[in-house]
């Protein structure tokens, strides 16, 4: 294998942490889940206030904090106010004060990133661990379709003036397949089976956000005996370890 010190392209090497039960979540537009709170009439998420007259994929004035609860495996996150997280003890404040001060930082990166590839980061999500000794530290993927939403800078505004919906990246979607086929996660309802064609779509527009993104083509590998080589590389790392 050659993949700077990883088994395979398949596998991340990571270090286990404890999680902090709150999953930070930052909006700079009025888009996905807030957009579907706010054509309900709903002008507070998670304690925080949305303007009046937005209309889908509206900047907000100043990204908003959203946090949510991590749910059990199955079971859906919940949205959860800062004044509840800290009432509560969800976490303590001064770990708090240290997962927003990261998220704001994140996102304020994430953006200027984003800028020079010709996106928008729409939101996004972050998720957080705690070391051994009681450090805050960032986990799991970042910035991906699975977390994040990205707009085309290029056609935002005029395709926003217009009330047509924006071309994006993201996991919106699969989403949005989902719900027109009859699946939301609620309880008794059934995932629906996705057709290779479907499959391939999504596919491919992950390939294009990663191209877009980093700059960088994206490589096809081998898709004979995944299996066996990824279990070969890993007993090989293992075994030099």
């Amino acid at each position: 294998y050659s993949n700077g010190g990883v088994p395979s392209a398949l596998i991340s090497l990571a270090l286990r942490y404890m999680h902090t039960t709150v999953e930070m979540v930052i909006r700079g537009y009025l888009s996905g889940h807030a957009d579907r709170e706010y054509k309900l009439g709903k002008r507070l998420i998670c304690g925080v206030s949305m303007p009046e007259g937005m209309k889908e994929n509206d900047k907000f004035p100043t990204p908003i904090l959203t946090p949510t609860t991590k749910a059990a495996t199955g079971l859906h996150d919940e949205d959860i106010s800062r004044e509840t997280i800290l009432n509560q003890g969800v976490v303590s404040e001064k770990d708090y004060l240290k997962l927003e001060e990261y998220t704001k930082a994140l996102f304020k990166k994430g953006t200027e990133l984003a800028k020079k590839r010709g996106l928008i980061l729409v939101d996004t999500k972050y998720e957080f661990g705690k070391t051994t000794d009681g450090n805050i530290v960032l986990i799991d993927e970042i910035h991906t379709p699975d977390s994040s939403r990205y707009f085309y800078a290029d056609t935002y505004q005029d395709l926003q003036d217009k009330n047509l919906p924006q071309k994006q990246l993201s996991k919106e979607f699969v989403r949005q397949w989902l719900i027109a086929n009859g699946f939301q996660g609620l309880e008794g309802q059934t995932i629906p089976e996705m057709n290779d064609a479907k499959i391939l779509e999504i596919s491919n527009r992950y390939i294009e956000l990663y191209e877009q993104i980093t700059g960088l083509k994206f490589e096809k590998g081998e898709t004979n005996n995944i299996l066996q080589r990824m279990d070969k590389n890993v007993k090989y790392y293992l075994s030099k370890r």
